[in-house]
């Protein structure tokens, strides 16, 4: 039996996730992205293979951490996509449990009027 790293783990859960969700215009797939410092979210519509819009931590001063980053970040998303006309997502976790960062993230989109 082979050993498998964490992130190999994640990789097999992500695309299990994939294969359920699909985004397109009406309803783009919110995509997410943690590493070690920063959280990473996109709105892609996977009929044309475009990222409608994208948001990092990179650009919130002052700088915050854990699960206030992930507040800051979903609130950040969902003004772009309110901006964008887009009510209904579906959520793509990435492989990542859904709890910390990843939980407060969905909490803080859908308290903002984002449905999924």
């Amino acid at each position: 039996m082979t050993k498998q790293t964490r992130n190999r783990r994640r990789i097999l859960r992500h695309a299990r996730v994939r294969a359920k969700i699909a985004g397109n215009a009406s309803k783009p797939r919110l995509v997410v992205f943690r590493s070690n410092k920063h959280l990473y979210v996109q709105l892609v519509d996977d009929e044309k293979n475009q990222v409608i819009a994208a948001v990092s931590d990179m650009n919130i001063q002052p700088k915050k951490k854990g699960v206030q980053l992930a507040k800051a970040v979903a609130q950040m998303m969902a003004s772009e996509a309110k901006a964008r006309k887009v009510e209904k997502i579906g959520f793509d976790r990435g492989g990542y449990k859904y709890h910390g960062q990843i939980k407060v993230l969905a909490q803080e989109l859908r308290a903002q009027g984002i449905t999924f």
